[in-house]
């Protein structure tokens, strides 16, 4: 059924100030450059100012210190977060959540000795192993597969094709989606002149609390002990993260990120896409690793590099301005050279 706000409504559900004079009803949400009348919209970066004007957007959530007023037909709402305010909004329009009914589907594989809450959901063609334990309110989907005495806790949400290998541990409302893969083997490796010699890997991985990992990527199990993600840490899709790894709270790994064996990141760290962490590195609190980034010593806390090997990134920025100049300084030394010869 379609959904109807006016203007007023939104603007009292985000406590922001309207301004302007939208008369239509607002049945959905669009970015900018592609929303159509009737839709929300939001601005909150200069980068997307001239997308604003033109914009067919009925309504749009602008900062509070916004100056400028709306087109005619148009409105505002000045609100303290337009992001955050636009997820809200967000909400209104979306469809209701899947509901999982609980029970076994009749083509999921239960072990006789997997302990399954009787609220939790087990869909088609999932696999639950020996001793796994799938905790309340969780929904395991289709093709997924638990490995013996893997343990998954309440309300968590495996998408299809997720693996959890054998003894690894996820905690409550952990979100797994397509294609992750929990307790890999990690890559370990004695090479000799005969080729190279496995060491076992005879670890686990646990997952804290309110974990959300993204797409194909993989969490390695330990060599020994743990690999350890901490509680509240989202990673993206097409991340690495290696044996013995410690991430502690509140992480933020973004796409194709690589983290070495044995590395131990603090709390609030951020690494942004393509960066990478040689082995056994230590990553202090609140550091951040910017995109592409190959970092190849500790870090203390705060910490904010860029480049590889990765360094401040204000040095960073001084070194890649005195490279621009190599070009001008060259040509002013050869006519230099020149005046002095002649």
């Amino acid at each position: 059924m379609a959904i109807h706000k006016t203007a007023a409504e939104i603007a009292e559900i985000v406590k922001g100030e309207l301004c302007g004079d939208c008369q239509v009803p607002l049945t959905g949400v669009s970015s900018l450059d592609e929303a159509l009348p009737g839709d929300v919209s939001f601005f909150y970066n200069e980068k997307y100012r001239d997308q604003l004007l033109p914009s067919k957007a009925s309504l749009v959530l602008v900062p509070q210190d916004f100056p400028d007023t709306p087109p005619a037909g148009r409105a505002w709402v000045r609100c303290a977060s337009p992001s955050s305010s636009f997820t809200d909004v967000i909400k209104l329009f979306s469809p209701a959540p899947v509901a999982y009914p609980a029970g076994i589907h009749p083509s999921a594989v239960v072990d006789d000795k997997a302990e399954i809450s009787a609220t939790a959901h087990i869909g088609p063609g999932a696999v639950i192993s020996a001793g796994a334990k799938v905790g309340e309110g969780s929904v395991i989907q289709a093709n997924c597969f638990l490995g013996e005495y893997a343990v998954v806790g309440e309300n968590c949400l495996l998408y299809p094709n997720v693996v959890v290998r054998e003894r690894c541990q996820l905690g409550n409302r952990v979100i797994l989606h397509p294609g992750v893969v929990i307790g890999s083997d990690g890559f370990g490796y004695e090479s000799g002149p005969t080729g190279h010699k496995k060491i076992p890997q005879v670890g686990i991985v646990v997952l804290e609390d309110d974990v959300e990992i993204g797409s194909n990527s993989a969490v390695d199990r330990a060599r020994f002990g743990r690999t350890v993600i901490g509680a509240g840490t989202k990673i993206d899709n097409l991340v690495q993260v290696g044996h013995n790894v410690h991430i502690a709270s509140n992480g933020m790994i973004a796409g194709q990120a690589g983290i070495s064996g044995s590395c131990h990141l603090g709390h609030f760290v951020t690494m942004a896409g393509q960066a990478g962490l040689a082995g056994h590195l230590k990553i202090g609190d609140g550091t951040i690793v910017m995109g592409q980034a190959g970092v190849t010593k500790d870090l203390p806390p705060q910490s904010v590099v860029f480049g590889t090997p990765a360094i401040d990134r204000l040095q960073y920025a001084r070194q890649m301005a005195l490279i621009k100049k190599i070009a001008r300084l060259d040509e002013e030394l050869k006519e230099l050279k020149k005046s002095l010869n002649q």
